[in-house]
């Protein structure tokens, strides 16, 4: 272990579902990557989640009861900010409040206005992980104000979401990862390609169903079934698509899914902050094929380890499902090993923390 400092940090998780439903999303993956990278380097995290949260391997979990948060993907940039009787924010950030002299620095992954409201009113540095890009005018409002009062505080996982979000070139880059050790190299690939999400709109499944449809690959789905009638709307409208759902996996079942697919789609509607989804196929192995939009963008070295294509393009999506064979898996491989393992992942929190306390301690 180096003489790094060793940090007492408070976690503070999404308060939109308990950790390991899969109803979080990808902020779900953020805070079990985040807490294990940072214990296995030798800090102390206390992760303060809604009750009913699991987290495998961590040190001290404090469930709160209370209501949860609405989901910040189905508002519209007017949505107002809602705060549900007895919310468990409001009881997480209560909590916070009063064990705050106990911790060096208090972490949050709430897409949400109450803890970026709250940094003033906190003795306690805090580190606001930001997850998603520009959704609400008052988020973008909140996140401004602290931004600018406090400097430096607020943490991004790409240029691309930064670049949607006030002040883009005040946020910290700090990315994500996954435990490299959960995700075994496949070289020789089966026929199939693969999508990863939340059946959701937003997500635009549509996109990678009619491609897979037009070339007749079959298209192994993995995911939450979140939105049941778009599920139906999609099964309905593409009846000759070589599809197979799979659900909501964890990470062994998925890994065993996906690594033995020819090629990751990635087909969202909206500015994907970041895209955990295409970092576990390259651990696999896996070619990425995603739009060029959002975080993908950082994330995909073109003819390397996958392609961009025309965003909302069927046709790119077709075109690049053809040259498929031109990538090498194992350089997908290599750049998850190389960029998003657990201990750099940790490492740039420990920077990050270092910056905050050196200032605002």
């Amino acid at each position: 272990m180096d003489a790094a400092p060793k940090y007492r940090i408070l976690l503070i998780s999404t308060a939109v579902a308990p950790l390991g439903t899969g109803l979080g999303g990808g902020v779900e993956l953020f805070v079990k990557n985040a807490v294990q990278g940072l214990q296995q380097r030798g800090h102390r995290v206390t992760v303060v989640a809604p009750a009913g949260s699991q987290l495998e391997n961590c040190d001290r979990l404090v469930p709160v009861e209370g209501q949860l948060q609405p989901t910040a993907h189905t508002s519209d940039r007017q949505t107002p900010i809602v705060m549900p009787k007895s919310s468990v924010l409001s009881a997480m950030m209560a909590y916070a409040q009063q064990v705050q002299s106990d911790y060096d620095v208090l972490l949050h992954f709430c897409y949400d206005w109450l803890p970026f409201y709250l940094a003033p009113f906190l003795q306690i540095p805090i580190a606001h992980y930001v997850s998603m890009g520009s959704l609400t005018d008052a988020m973008d409002a909140v996140i401004a104000q602290v931004t600018t009062q406090f400097p430096g505080t607020v943490g991004v996982c790409t240029q691309a979401q930064a670049a949607t979000l006030p002040h883009a070139e005040t946020y910290r880059p700090i990315g994500s990862a996954v435990d490299l050790a959960l995700y075994d190299f496949c070289a020789e690939p089966g026929a199939a390609l693969g999508w990863m999400g939340r059946i959701s709109p937003e997500k635009g499944l549509e996109d990678a169903i009619a491609a897979a449809q037009a070339t007749q690959t079959p298209l192994k789905i993995l995911g939450k079934l979140e939105d049941q009638a778009y599920w139906e709307h999609l099964q309905k409208n593409y009846p000759e698509a070589p599809i197979q759902y799979l659900g909501f996996l964890d990470t062994h079942g998925l890994q065993a899914a996906i690594r033995d697919c020819r090629a990751l789609l990635m087909t969202p509607k909206w500015v994907e902050a970041f895209g955990n989804v295409a970092i576990e196929a390259m651990a696999c192995g896996v070619p990425v094929i995603a739009y060029r939009r959002g975080g993908p963008t950082e994330i995909v070295r073109p003819g390397k380890t996958g392609w961009l294509v025309e965003p909302d393009s069927v046709v790119g999506l077709v075109d690049a499902i053809a040259q498929i064979a031109q990538l090498d898996r194992s350089a997908c491989r290599q750049q998850a090993e190389a960029e998003y393992s657990l201990d750099a992942l940790a490492q740039r929190y420990e920077h990050w923390f270092h910056d905050i306390l050196t200032r605002y301690a």
